[in-house]
């Protein structure tokens, strides 16, 4: 038992320095073909910080297990919100743009709502099998390729200033980094699910457990410190959109890649953790407009931690 967890550990380890090499290597060749910072932020940084649950969900639909695939894309989405915003919130109030409260946040909202239609064929049909198919898949797709459209006329209608703090680095390191970020991404992935099926088996608990927190919150590792810094730097546009902008990749890039390799079957129980989800982004949208305008207040952070600490420890307590 001991050394599966001790596997599993450093797996996630690997992914995370897997994904900050890449995104360290990625950014640099943008930054040398003169891209900005805030395209990098949009687009390279945040693929980076949802590579880790691209390359477990990939490896897990492969292998045919659903539940570890919906447990860490459901349960990484829920910990960014609940979780890594209620720290970052304590941290300091998160104040955001205009553009976060009435596009991002309800853009957000919409994703989970376009998953839970989906996934959920019997609305429809009793007849019909609950799964996220192929066909589901190029649709989710679909919205990323529209959500990626959405970020780039949001850049050309921002001015913003440029700020060198991104490095450059030499052609030969910057393509270590990329190579070995990817391969420290595929190694990485593959000891996270193999492992975290092995615990799930020894203890009993079941996949859809073990995708919720364990394999959820180490992939959401990449998410928590760098809204963590971002907080404690006072830059709130980081730190909310870090996490909104994840939020959306997962659901529209990460569902579709494993939906697209194999159709992946739906445990039914996770819909009470989309309603959760729902709920959540909810509430975090109606914060925008409560208090102090477009801003996340400590006493709503709180609100946020606390809730999905007693939610967790509920599914737990359940199992055991």
């Amino acid at each position: 038992m001991l050394v599966p967890v001790l596997l599993l550990v450093l797996g996630l380890v690997i992914l995370i320095f897997g994904a900050n090499y890449m995104v360290d290597g990625a950014s640099a060749l943008a930054k040398k073909f003169n891209i900005s910072n805030l395209a990098i932020g949009l687009t390279i940084v945040a693929f980076g910080t949802s590579a880790p649950e691209l390359v477990v969900n990939s490896f897990a639909a492969a292998d045919g297990y659903s539940d570890i695939v919906f447990g860490n894309v459901i349960g990484s989405n829920n910990f960014n919100l609940f979780i890594i915003l209620g720290i970052t919130g304590l941290i300091t109030p998160l104040a955001v743009q205009s553009s976060t409260a009435w596009k991002e946040i309800p853009i957000s909202l919409i994703a989970v709502v376009i998953l839970f239609m989906m996934v959920n064929d019997q609305i429809i049909s009793p007849d019909q099998t609950s799964l996220l198919s192929n066909f589901d898949g190029f649709i989710l797709l679909f919205c990323f390729l529209a959500f990626l459209f959405y970020v780039y006329k949001q850049l050309k209608n921002d001015d913003v200033a440029e700020e060198d703090n991104i490095k450059l680095l030499s052609p030969l390191k910057t393509t270590i980094f990329i190579i070995g970020g990817l391969a420290g991404l595929v190694l990485g992935g593959q000891l996270v699910v193999n492992n975290a099926i092995d615990i799930a088996e020894n203890m009993g608990i079941s996949q859809k457990i073990i995708g919720l927190t364990v394999v959820a919150a180490g992939t959401s590792l990449p998410e928590l410190a760098t809204s963590i810094v971002a907080a404690t730097k006072k830059n709130a546009d980081i730190a909310v959109g870090n996490i909104i902008g994840s939020n959306i990749f997962n659901i529209f890039l990460i569902l579709s890649t494993a939906s697209l390799i194999k159709s992946i079957d739906f445990n039914l129980n996770f819909n009470q953790d989309l309603y959760i989800l729902a709920g959540g982004t909810l509430f975090l949208l109606l914060a925008m407009f409560t208090g102090k305008r477009k801003r996340l207040d400590r006493w709503e952070a709180l609100i946020l931690l606390v809730f999905y600490l007693g939610y967790t420890t509920y599914l737990i307590m359940q199992e055991l």
